[in-house]
């Protein structure tokens, strides 16, 4: 006997443009137009690019303020066997917009979730901007308050890996006045309208880059790279400590080995490691310090 049970529908999440029509991929196209529905963060700019490519599928809205209800509704969409594309008003779903929180529900429901990878401004801005691309920390949209914002600057001081954020032009001069008093001179990279008629990219300091755009009506979406901290990070005397007990006491080294190893490896003084041995010493069985 058949089972008449409807199999599941899909979430497929669809990156769309983050400005010029063009870059969108082929499988992106092929998927919105196959599915049954297209749920848009800005159903106007999505229509625009629908209409553009002549793709005529029904299309909802899934923002910030309806994500909770509209995730419901279109959860019963795809337990009812339909396919549902999410799209951003550009660039990938989930990064910075409320689509994280669909595809939370979705996997709770062991729903299949495809992605259909695509424009990210994130990766644009530092595929361009000269910085170190090994290690890098995207921090989104930063905080709206001053305190807030000078508190999170002020814990990424010491980070050596590039620094990715999204900010609002209106409040772009903040953020690089405080760029200048909290982390110093390093290089940054701001992004304006990427891919779009009027895009432009500014390279600097922060205090370069205030003299240069002060006095500009900075409009459009912004993404701003930042180098990360160059110089050496402090070490903690504790880290030290750490190092010295796990070399001698798990690892059977000498003291004197110990601390030549750890000295090497924190590139710090042996005589710096060799005073934080002489404090754990009396803790340790058989520590003497050489």
């Amino acid at each position: 006997m058949k089972s008449t049970e409807k199999p599941s529908g899909m979430l497929y999440i669809v990156s769309t443009p983050i400005g010029n029509l063009e870059d969108i991929t082929l499988r992106a196209l092929r998927v919105l137009r196959e599915v049954d529905l297209i749920a848009a963060e800005d159903t106007r700019r999505t229509r625009q690019l629908l209409a553009h490519y002549g793709i005529h599928k029904p299309l909802v809205s899934y923002r910030e303020h309806n994500r909770r209800k509209r995730a419901e509704s279109l959860l019963t969409e795809i337990r009812e066997g339909r396919n549902v594309a999410l799209v951003t008003d550009a660039g990938t779903p989930g990064i910075s917009d409320p689509g994280d929180y669909l595809v939370r529900k979705v996997i709770q429901e062991s729903t299949p979730i495809i992605p259909v990878p695509g424009p990210s401004a994130l990766i644009a801005a530092l595929s361009v901007s000269g910085l170190p691309t090994e290690s890098f920390l995207f921090y989104g949209f930063l905080p709206s308050k001053a305190t807030a914002r000078k508190k999170l600057l002020l814990s990424l001081k010491d980070r050596a890996e590039t620094l990715i954020f999204y900010e609002s032009p209106k409040r772009l001069n903040a953020f690089l006045e405080e760029a200048v008093q909290i982390l110093g001179e390093r290089q940054l990279v701001v992004a304006r309208e990427m891919t779009k008629i009027y895009e432009e990219i500014y390279r600097g300091t922060a205090a370069e880059l205030l003299r240069e755009m002060g006095e500009e009506d900075v409009k459009g979406e912004v993404t701003i790279v930042m180098e990360g901290c160059t110089r050496p990070a402090k070490i903690e005397s504790s880290s030290i400590a750490e190092m010295l007990e796990v070399y001698f006491q798990e690892m059977g080294l000498s003291m004197k080995e110990a601390i030549e190893r750890v000295s090497a490896e924190l590139e710090v003084s042996k005589r710096e490691v060799y005073q934080e041995s002489l404090k754990i010493k009396g803790k340790i069985p058989g520590g003497k310090a050489l």
